[in-house]
């Protein structure tokens, strides 16, 4: 919209960016449309809309200013299907596609950027990984109630030298 457009161009005072490349590019997203993904994901896209409007963004400033993890909201996302989109349903999940994830990830974050946060790590930084390297009993123990939604996963890391930043991991074999 206009605001956006002035607020990229205050910004480009600052930047050594041309406005002209920036807002070309900005142009090219800001159009983007829905119009050329199945009707799946357009009705996924809907419903994760209005439950955005209708819960989360009605309340995440409240809930950011009292440092609340609205726990009931996250609930109604697991029973939405949203804690494991592109989980195997055999595991709890949705059993969707990447698309979808994306989709319902933007929708919700829209709404309310901390509940986005925890759909993603539940989805990316727990389930992932577990979907992919783990055998068919660490799934069935670790991944059924997680990507359902009855439990939250998440993602710690605290390494020797360089705290959470996992880009600086270092590992070592011994034999």
């Amino acid at each position: 919209g206009g605001w956006s457009r002035m607020f990229l161009r205050q910004s480009l005072q600052r930047s050594s960016i041309s406005a002209k490349t920036l807002l070309r590019h900005h142009v090219c997203r800001s159009i983007t449309t829905y119009s050329q993904v199945s009707d799946e994901h357009k009705m996924l896209q809907s419903m994760c809309r209005q439950f955005a409007d209708e819960e989360l963004a009605p309340n995440a400033g409240s809930w950011d200013k009292e440092h609340k993890l609205p726990v009931e909201v996250i609930k109604k996302m697991g029973e939405m299907g949203l804690m494991g989109v592109s989980q195997p349903t055999e595991f709890g999940g949705s059993g969707m596609d990447t698309m979808s994830y994306a989709i319902s990830l933007e929708e919700i974050s829209r709404g309310c950027a901390s509940c986005g946060v925890v759909m993603s790590a539940n989805n990316s930084l727990y389930c992932d990984p577990i979907k992919m390297f783990g055998t068919a009993e660490q799934k069935e123990k670790w991944l059924t109630d997680f990507a359902s939604g009855n439990k939250l996963g998440c993602f710690a890391l605290s390494e020797p030298g360089n705290g959470s930043d996992a880009g600086e991991a270092k590992g070592s074999r011994r034999n």
